[in-house]
């Protein structure tokens, strides 16, 4: 596959320091949250399968297709937000309790990694460059999915939703790591698989790079995108270092 547009070489080659989202980025989204959704939506609602139907479809997910829906509020909502659409499925539990829920369950998904993490974050601290996560995902269970993966240590900057910075597609986030890493925002690449990542980028100033390992495709991405790239990857032939 081809990089869409062509590649911003001229303004790669000046980055210090790249962003990343995490589900649909740095972890494959479909084979990590699927997963995740199907077991969430049976415990909540007590292995019930018709239960857990109807408040999947609360959240765009398809339990029988095991598969999400382009605008499921799980792609690209913070975890709260999750839970508000939840809870109404489950009047038994408040919506603290299903946010518990959801994170316990999230802390415990296998997550895939889209291309492996640990030599790719490695090459990319090589060539000096300041790295950093800012999920919609709460902070516990993100720390919890890179520890996991053996890559924590890589980051300079790890930010959820509940870390105080507010949540994409807001700029919060993504200027606290600018300003955490000490680059000026337009020297930063914001990376990530939907149009929240990539609008945030744009409110914070930054360099936005889309990718397809999320739901969202080339044409959902492209108003948005300074280059669309295949997955993260490709970030290297980017910069062109």
């Amino acid at each position: 596959m081809t990089v869409i547009p062509a590649p911003v070489t001229a303004q790669a080659r000046q980055i210090e320091a790249i962003l990343f989202d995490k589900d649909g980025t740095l972890f494959d989204f479909g084979a990590t949250w699927e997963v995740w959704a199907q077991a969430l939506l049976l415990r909540l609602c007590t292995q019930d399968a018709d239960r857990a139907a109807a408040a999947g479809w609360g959240i765009g997910f398809d339990m029988k297709a095991c598969r999400f829906l382009p605008d499921s509020i799980a792609i690209a909502g913070t975890a709260g937000q999750v839970a508000e659409a939840l809870a109404p499925h489950v009047p038994d539990l408040s919506v603290a309790q299903v946010l518990a829920m959801l994170n316990d369950e999230a802390e415990r998904t296998p997550q895939v990694e889209a291309v492996p993490l640990g030599p790719f974050l490695d090459r990319l601290r090589g060539l000096g460059l300041k790295l950093g996560v800012a999920t919609n995902d709460a902070e516990n269970p993100a720390r919890a999915h890179l520890g996991a993966a053996g890559v924590i240590d890589r980051f300079d900057f790890i930010a959820g939703f509940d870390s105080g910075h507010g949540a994409k597609p807001g700029p919060g986030q993504l200027l606290a790591f600018a300003k955490a890493v000490g680059v000026a925002p337009h020297l930063v690449a914001m990376v990530g698989d939907s149009s929240h990542d990539l609008i945030a980028g744009r409110s914070a100033g930054m360099v936005t790079v889309g990718v397809l390992t999320g739901i969202a495709d080339a044409g959902d991405l492209a108003a948005f995108a300074d280059v669309i790239l295949p997955d993260i990857s490709h970030l290297h032939a980017w910069l062109g270092r």
